[in-house]
């Protein structure tokens, strides 16, 4: 199976050594985004509101680097800091799909790069009904 890699300038370069996302037949698996500002490479958001709407924001650039959308998501994880923070990022990311929304799961984990409070990775197919 063919593997592509899938790159934007819309969405944050890597700080490590892993591709935004890769294109291996009909699934594209997205790694996980925390809420760097591609425009200026730094975290700019300063609540969980601003964090969750510029880690969705990524995943859209790279969704739309691979010629997809929300639609075509069929699994998600999320990563975050404080399980307390749930209720404002379900709310948030539940606006960027419209029905017919992903398996997922979430997690509190000890930290996450640069002292984040999120950070999500998404799979989705080529293909949709």
């Amino acid at each position: 199976m063919e593997k592509k890699i899938i790159e934007t300038a819309h969405a944050p370069a890597p700080i490590g050594p892993y591709s935004q996302a890769v294109l291996a037949g009909q699934l594209l698996f997205i790694s996980g985004q925390i809420p760097i500002d591609p425009a200026t490479g730094k975290v700019e958001a300063t609540d969980i509101g601003g964090e969750t709407r510029q880690v969705m924001e990524n995943l859209k650039a790279i969704l739309s680097a691979a010629g997809l959308d929300f639609a075509h998501v069929v699994k998600t994880t999320i990563l975050l800091s404080d399980m307390g923070l749930f209720t404002t990022v379900n709310d948030i990311y539940g606006k960027y799909f419209s029905g017919a929304y992903p398996a997922r799961e979430t997690y509190a984990v000890k930290s996450l790069p640069k002292n984040v409070n999120i950070e999500i990775s998404m799979i989705a197919v080529t293909a949709t009904r």
